[in-house]
């Protein structure tokens, strides 16, 4: 599993900031195999685990999709319900039954208008939450598909 160091909501946000969010999340589970999401449709929640494991993986045309990185707890399920157009840039699937909290994006995202100051917590948070899963996205392809692979060292 590869967790960034600041990609959970307790160590990303302020506690009053998480306190605020978590009156509006809600516990949901999923089976193994279930797709939380699929790439190319309309994102309107997102996820933070609490036990179970869940991969990203994304289209590669030609090609069965390609996990990307495997989320476990506490960490965050989707940030493309933050930014325009509120697409999702990759799938999502249980690899084990998946307990979680949910979020809905819009409640959020009105919560972050009102609230200055947590609406750039947030932004901070799901930000650095995407460059690191770009990161990951670029080495993972380039292992997969590149002659050489990433260069990085394992």
């Amino acid at each position: 599993m590869n967790a960034s160091p600041t990609s959970t909501m307790q160590r990303a946000l302020p506690a009053e900031h998480r306190e605020r969010l978590m009156t509006i999340a809600r516990e949901v589970s999923f089976p193994l195999g279930a797709r939380l999401f699929e790439e190319g449709r309309h994102a309107d929640r997102f996820w933070i685990i609490r036990t179970g494991t869940v991969a990203l993986d994304m289209r590669v045309p030609g090609r069965r999709a390609a996990v990307i990185e495997t989320l476990g707890h506490n960490e965050l399920v989707g940030w493309s319900w933050l930014f325009a157009p509120h697409t999702w840039h990759m799938g999502a699937e249980a690899t084990s039954p998946v307990r979680a909290h949910e979020f809905d994006a819009e409640a959020v995202r009105a919560m972050c208008q009102t609230d200055p100051a947590l609406g750039m917590a947030v932004a901070l948070w799901v930000g650095d939450v995407v460059a690191h899963r770009l990161r990951s996205a670029r080495t993972r392809l380039l292992d997969l598909y590149a002659p050489y692979g990433s260069g990085s060292p394992r």
